[in-house]
């Protein structure tokens, strides 16, 4: 490695031609970075005691593997956002000042000549530097003043209209901006493919002013180390049909996003969201694929065929006119955890082991799922773990019949809320501030209907109106407990509606809104049958009416159908066989035992932390779980010896009664110990426990 400090315009003088390697992101700086550059270059320039500005690092390949003459491009590694957005502001600069010089060496000819162009070269080789793909041909026609290319590079127009725009608004005063550019420094970094470690470098190395993606570092680890035309040929059949399918703008986020649901799929742990590239590499090393030239094509190729499915579910690319209505639901419902079940539900539809019928199904009951619990109220904590794990519980020659008995036989905190839950909480719950309301209306109002009602050009309409202040009309319709009823009732199912005359509903009383014009015996939407044929609006009437649109409900958003017990059994997880041991095998336990009693009150505890949690006697210790055990209890003469099965690390203990037995032998699953002696100690160290409950639950992940 070689690194010294020049000036920007003399290192692009004096540079043959910069190329972007294929493997590199595309050219993504916005408006954000653009700005701060301008201004930095501009204060600069305005300022004759400010001598120099550094704008970071320009890392390239000077030799090795990619050097073909003595005048090969500079591989640039690092660096490709700053050269190109300087490209661009030379090019505006040069646009501006036509034929003047407003600066020795600032001429449109000198501009060109000297830092946009190779002039006496012909082809590509003509420019100074070269991007990739989109960004390459919308580069090469601002440098030659031509139209852009059919599906040009969004941020290279952008941004280029952005700087033209400054630079006219100069006006004819160009000397600060001319100054600034020449004051710009860099460190010149030139590598040598024979010593240096270009992969290592580009992890290290985030100057450009936008923290590289993950996705940046995926394409880079596994292309960086190939040779170039097994780069080119991945990158053309694979990365690149990839990046066009989640779009310009939006590659780096939702390839992100869908990477950590691959990865979850392909390893069952859920990686973090900022640790997605580290687990990434995990992956790719372990694999039967390695990122070596024989498997690399595979492991492309995999992640290509699984992005399509993501495609197709999260961003409106599915073209069966069955799946798309389905995909588009859980799309409104943000039900994101889901995709890495989605995605191996995906790949078996393509693959013919599940049936579209059945596909169609599978994910009508994942929305179903997520959305009865919401309603019921139950944390969503657990929805990331119950997804990452749900293909261990397929049984693929029975596929559906497996999807609908896990779902059936989900434990408490995780179930599948039934319909009677479902249907009261539906009519009790505030759903006019409950998340994504327009989902809930346009799902019941659209069930069933082949002529579906565009929702969204309707507004929400409390039948009962929100104003405090009601007339006297409404009061004599709700009763002397008006004040109750319109509290209690006014968000909630029951009193919610759609319409399109809001503004001419205003607070009228029931019977103008049911009789006037537009009003609802007119309505022809299935949400408002019913209240034309109304005498009066009141409690009874809100209850009545939310009984009904609840039963309606629950077929919008139905349960998995109700399988022979013989079937159902055969999914739930294998009971253990029982110890045969009772509290009284511990003589530390004994009814007469001075820790019998402390441990009773702990017991209680525990078992109080939710209805999923069992006991079990083992012989050497008790263990509570849910899942898995979570604390597990070793009797001893003056304590309870509790062990916590969570790794120390993620245990917050701030009075440090807690001890760190990792790899030490033990009793008991888990990394964390705790010992209880007293009943004054029991709050504090039931926090302990909950801590270890909640991890198993999964409270504390991260959402997809």
């Amino acid at each position: 490695m070689k690194a010294t400090e020049a000036k920007l315009l003399d290192f692009l003088k004096k540079s043959p031609q910069f190329s972007i390697p294929i493997y590199q992101r595309t050219y993504s700086w916005t408006e954000r970075e653009c700005l701060q550059l301008w201004e930095d270059i501009l204060r600069t320039g305005g300022n004759d005691a400010i001598a120099a500005h550094f704008v970071g690092s320009i890392v390239y390949i000077e030799k090795g593997l990619y050097q073909v003459s003595s005048q090969s491009p500079l591989l640039v590694i690092d660096g490709q956002q700053r050269l190109t957005t300087v490209m661009l502001i030379l090019e505006a600069l040069a646009r501006q000042v036509g034929d003047g010089e407003p600066v020795d060496g600032f001429s449109a000819k000198k501009l060109r000549s000297y830092y946009l162009l190779n002039p006496l070269e012909e082809g590509e080789r003509g420019f100074k530097l070269l991007l990739t793909q989109t960004d390459k041909q919308s580069l090469l026609a601002l440098m030659q003043q031509k139209p852009q290319p059919p599906e040009a590079s969004l941020r290279i127009t952008v941004n280029f209209d952005f700087f033209k725009d400054k630079v006219q608004d100069l006006g004819t005063d160009l000397t600060p901006l001319c100054k600034g550019l020449a004051k710009l420094v860099i460190v010149d970094i030139a590598l040598s493919r024979d010593q240096d470690n270009p992969q290592l470098i580009f992890e290290s190395m985030n100057s450009t002013g936008r923290e590289l993606s993950q996705a940046d570092l995926i394409r880079n680890f596994i292309l960086m180390g190939l040779g170039p035309d097994q780069q080119t040929r991945l990158y053309e059949d694979h990365w690149r049909p990839m990046e066009l399918a989640f779009g310009q703008e939006a590659y780096g986020t939702h390839f992100d996003g869908f990477m950590r649901h691959y990865l979850t799929l392909k390893t069952g742990e859920i990686p973090k969201v900022h640790a997605v590239y580290e687990a990434f590499k995990s992956h790719a090393r372990s694999s039967s694929t390695e990122v070596a030239a024989a498997g690399v094509d595979a492991l492309v190729a995999d992640i290509h065929a699984y992005a399509s499915y993501y495609c197709a579910m999260a961003l409106e690319k599915e073209p069966d006119k069955d799946l798309a209505p389905a995909f588009r639901d859980l799309r409104e419902l943000k039900v994101d955890v889901a995709f890495p079940f989605l995605l191996e539900l995906y790949h078996d539809y393509v693959q013919d082991l599940l049936p579209k019928v059945d596909f169609v199904r599978a994910v009508r009951l994942v929305e179903a799922y997520v959305f009865r619990r919401a309603v019921s109220a139950i944390p969503t904590n657990s929805l990331n773990k119950t997804f990452a794990t749900f293909g261990r519980a397929l049984k693929k020659d029975h596929y559906l019949e497996s999807i609908q008995a896990h779902l059936l036989t989900l434990p408490s905190y995780r179930r599948f809320p039934g319909d009677e839950e479902f249907k009261r909480e539906m009519s009790l719950r505030d759903l006019y501030n409950f998340p994504r309301r327009s989902y809930w209306l346009r799902r019941l109002e659209n069930h069933g209907r082949k002529e579906r009602v565009p929702v969204d050009e309707y507004t929400i309409e409390h039948i009962l109106p929100q104003n405090k202040n009601l007339t006297a009309e409404w009061l004599k319709a709700l009763g002397s407990e008006w004040q109750r009823v319109q509290e209690t009732w006014l968000h909630t199912l029951g009193n919610l509606t759609l319409t399109g005359y809001n503004a001419e509903y205003s607070d009228r009383q029931f019977a103008e809104k049911r009789d006037m014009k537009g009003g609802f015996k007119e309505s022809p939407l299935w949400l408002n049958k019913g209240l034309g044929a109304m005498d009066t609006w009141n409690e009874a009437a809100i209850q009545a009416r939310a009984k009904r649109l609840a039963g309606q409900a629950v077929m919008v958003w139905g349960r998995p159908p109700a399988l022979a017990a013989g079937v159902l059994s055969a999914y739930r997880p294998k009971a253990e066989r029982p110890a045969g041991y009772t509290l009284d095998d511990h003589a530390q336990l004994a009814e007469d035992s001075p820790m019998r009693p402390l441990f009773e009150v702990f017991r209680k505890q525990v078992l109080a932390l939710d209805p999923c949690v069992s006991e079990e006697i083992l012989k050497l210790y008790v263990a509570y779980k849910a899942e898995t055990n979570f604390v597990d209890v070793v009797p001893q003469k003056s304590r309870l010896r509790l062990s916590l099965n969570l790794h120390f690390h993620e245990l917050h203990d701030p009075r440090g009664l807690a001890k760190d037995v990792t790899n030490v032998g033990r009793w008991g699953n888990g990394d964390v110990e705790v010992g209880l002696s007293k009943p004054e100690e029991l709050p504090y160290v039931m926090g302990l426990v909950r801590q270890a409950f909640e991890k198993q639950m999964g409270n504390g992940e991260a959402e997809a």
